[in-house]
């Protein structure tokens, strides 16, 4: 430990919580005040994601302008196989969003960059464990009724997405490492970057070069390693000197506790994710299957990329909820709870205003196919209500993740989703025979299920409760790891 530590540790400061603000003013300007507390963290936050998902869709509307094979081998891939890994990895990485918002609202800022390294551990397991989805893809899809072609061909861009997928597990972690100590400028910056370098590539190797599917799915793998790089950079080159303090052995104590944890937030968020993409692999049991894939792809592509904003508000959620926790004013947490689902909220309608005008124009980014833009314009309007319900129930799940909820969170969802929406879609979908529309409108059915009740737990919540017991929990860890500290802590970076 280094001297200063010792006489002021950090690891027992802010264990008598913050003072709360001033309770005078309007509420419209303490309202002001928290909105710009939200969008500091989310405005870049949206960005960053934005940039990144950006990258996918940049391939595949080049993709797109190939063929029709190659455009839904590369939509299955990123909307069913990337997405189920992705919302996995992602929802476990949540579980660093609950815990260093909590340590740096404490204050016990040491603290943050170990959770971090434990995640790395437990995250990079888990996406190792994931990799047979990504070598047996072909014989999957087939059973679900996918064409042979297709099949096959995302079979082969699967195998070369798998630096993509292993990617994740640092990316994820970084980013919520940095967001849950307001450095989201830095996320920003590294994203925007990746993603002017991803589209000068895309558009030399893949536009004018004609590498092909494979040489279009390299181009994703550099993408999101450079963001990797350029934020571990960024973390370990004195960006955060308070809360990066080198490599610990203390990194592998209490993984298990910390699995837990990420495994409850996985379920959680990958649940919510995997079950709008389940409409692409049933699309193969309908007739025209490749227009019913490449439509319902691109549909599921535009509901990815506006889920980037309610994503921002739900790491803006998060983090300031489990600050507002750890420094014990209850009244904060929920106060920022209901800014933020009014803000994503109204962000949200603008995002269904722009669905609603622009419908017909929106699959012309991804296919010039006349039958697959036809069918996009069809779903669009169930496009509309999936985003509506979407920027509501995101944020009510950041406050899940910000108060450590998500093993209850994970129940609720898959109650709602394949209790409820999957079985009521396949009632309206093959029963009643609507077809994709009857198990779209069922699957929504399911979604406001959730928000429902997430809304209920949400506003039943005792939040003094809830700051008491992560004031006790931060209290009870600091007392039993300052000598853990001082006897297992080594530093590799910046040591004195």
């Amino acid at each position: 430990m280094r001297e200063e530590e010792e006489e002021d540790p950090l690891l027992i400061s802010g264990l008598l919580g913050h003072e709360e603000e001033p309770k005078s003013g309007s509420l419209s300007r303490r309202a002001w005040l928290e909105s710009k507390r939200i969008w500091q963290i989310a405005g870049p936050s949206i960005f960053s994601r934005l940039a990144m998902f950006s990258v996918t869709v940049i391939t595949q509307s080049f993709a797109g302008h190939f063929s029709d094979v190659d455009l839904a081998a590369i939509s299955i891939v990123t909307t069913v196989i990337i997405g189920i890994t992705f919302g996995f990895l992602l929802g476990m990485a949540s579980a660093l969003e609950t815990l260093c918002g909590q340590a740096y609202g404490a204050k016990q800022y040491h603290m943050m960059g170990i959770y971090m390294q434990r995640s790395w551990v437990v995250l990079f397991i888990n996406s190792v464990l994931l990799l047979p989805m990504f070598l047996f893809p072909a014989p999957i899809l087939k059973l679900t009724g996918q064409p042979e072609s297709v099949a096959e061909q995302t079979g082969v861009v699967a195998k070369w997405l798998i630096p993509f997928h292993l990617s994740f597990p640092f990316q994820f972690t970084l980013q919520r490492f940095l967001q849950s100590q307001l450095k989201t400028a830095a996320v920003a910056w590294v994203s925007g970057a990746v993603l002017l370098v991803h589209g000068i590539l895309s558009w030399v190797f893949v536009y004018k070069l004609r590498v092909g599917i494979v040489g279009a799915a390299l181009t994703i793998d550099l993408a999101w390693w450079l963001s990797v790089l350029g934020l571990f950079v960024y973390t370990v080159c004195g960006g955060c000197p308070e809360t990066w303090t080198g490599f610990s052995r203390q990194a592998f104590v209490g993984l298990w506790d910390f699995f837990k944890l990420s495994l409850a937030s996985g379920v959680m968020l990958s649940l919510e994710n995997f079950y709008y993409r389940m409409l692409v692999i049933v699309s193969g049991y309908f007739q025209n299957t490749h227009i019913a894939v490449d439509a319902l792809s691109i549909c599921v592509t535009i509901y990815g990329w506006e889920s980037m904003i309610p994503l921002g508000f739900l790491a803006a959620t998060g983090v300031r909820v489990a600050n507002e926790l750890g420094a014990g004013n209850a009244k904060g947490a929920k106060f920022a709870t209901v800014v933020s689902i009014v803000t994503s909220l109204s962000v949200g309608l603008l995002f269904c205003l722009a669905v609603i005008a622009f419908h017909e124009k929106l699959a012309m980014i991804f296919t010039s196919s006349f039958p697959v833009i036809t069918m996009v314009n069809e779903l669009a309007i169930m496009l509309v209500f999936t985003i509506l319900l979407n920027c509501i129930q995101l944020v009510l799940s950041g406050v899940a993740v910000g108060s450590g909820w998500q093993s209850k969170a994970a129940f609720v969802n898959m109650g709602s989703y394949y209790l409820v929406g999957m079985p009521l879609g396949v009632f309206l979908g093959w029963f009643l025979s609507f077809g994709i529309m009857g198990i779209w409108a069922g699957m929504i059915g399911g979604t406001v299920v959730q928000t429902l009740i997430l809304i209920i737990i949400t506003a039943r919540c005792e939040w003094e409760k809830e700051a008491d017991d992560v004031a006790e929990q931060f209290g009870v860890v600091a007392l039993c790891l300052v000598p853990l500290v001082c006897v297992f802590d080594f530093r590799v970076v910046g040591a004195p």
